[in-house]
């Protein structure tokens, strides 16, 4: 991004991101089932799921069991789902802050009181760990939980109002997952696994910041410390830049260890390499559909990613 250079309408100016309204409240509300939905953050919670059972199948060299995976599935997903209820109750003051899209929220919004949230969150984690204990193994299950745990109580209580590298650390609530996966093939943890962790971890701020450039002015409304709101736009786009060269560079490590075979050597670099581009895209322009490029396809980036370790793995 030069120095000294013009933004237009939509692109970042010093500390905002400009020309991005807020999203519209539906006219009607939601039925009450699909705001128990909804508390449990379903596009989240199916990525999580998607690279738990990835590396589970790559654990397994391409053929786990189908009751254990399924058990995955599902125990991951009330894990994931639970974790986010609880987000829900003890975000609700500053998502009534943040717009339309979060004040509209179950919790914020008062269709669901926080003690019935709490109450199903307890209900989701509890399944998800007898499920796990039951069909997989009890690493498994300790590790789902303690994804949970970490996001709901390092990430949601301590990081996320209190410094602006909370994503930073906080990615690890997305990466233990990948763990849990792991463990679930045959009850204990590889080489594999913490570079599938590793690859999560540094994936979560690029991912993370661009969707913040995009929500610059609704976290500076409810006074949270994320890096554009501490930093300033521009600086958030260099860091994007930066963590995401880191990243592409920890996806080839596999290379070097011999972990991962071919079609995931392919797959890390073109994906990587694309990745790369729109993230230097948002440096240098600093548009809002620049920031909206690279977060969106970091979530394709994610999957078929994962999609590739499992593939080789079983075709390998």
């Amino acid at each position: 991004m030069e120095a000294g250079a013009a933004f237009g309408p939509g692109q970042l100016r010093g500390r905002t991101m400009q020309a991005l309204p807020s999203a519209p409240v539906a006219a009607n509300p939601p039925e009450l089932w699909r705001d128990f939905v909804t508390l449990t953050k379903p596009r989240i919670m199916s990525l999580l799921v998607l690279t738990a059972a990835c590396a589970m199948i790559a654990a397994a060299g391409g053929h786990p069991s189908a009751v254990a995976l399924a058990a995955l599935i599902v125990g991951g997903a009330l894990a994931c789902g639970g974790a986010s209820a609880l987000n829900h109750v003890l975000d609700r003051d500053i998502d009534r802050l943040m717009g339309a899209r979060t004040a509209s929220r179950p919790v914020a919004a008062g269709r669901i009181s926080p003690r019935q949230a709490v109450t199903f969150a307890l209900l989701l984690s509890v399944s998800s760990f007898v499920v796990m204990t039951a069909l997989t193994n009890l690493l498994a299950a300790l590790l789902a939980v303690a994804g949970g745990a970490y996001y709901v109580l390092i990430y949601t209580v301590w990081l996320k109002r209190s410094t602006a590298q909370n994503i930073v650390i906080g990615g690890a609530a997305g990466a233990l997952p990948v763990l849990s996966g792991w463990a679930a093939a045959h009850g204990q943890l590889g080489l594999g696994a913490w570079l599938l962790f590793a690859i999560v971890l540094v994936w979560t701020p690029p991912h993370f910041w661009a969707l913040a450039l995009l929500l610059q002015r609704h976290y500076e409304a409810a006074d949270v410390p994320m890096l554009p709101v501490v930093k300033g736009s521009e600086a958030t786009a260099r860091r994007v830049l930066a963590y995401t060269a880191l990243m592409l560079l920890v996806t080839l490590v596999p290379v070097l260890t011999g972990t991962f075979g071919a079609l995931y050597v392919g797959a890390a670099s073109l994906l990587g390499g694309a990745f790369l581009v729109l993230a230097w895209r948002l440096w240098r322009r600093g548009t809002a559909a620049a920031a909206s490029a690279v977060f969106h396809y970091s979530l394709l980036y994610l999957a078929l990613l994962f999609v590739a370790v499992a593939v080789g793995a079983t075709v390998g």
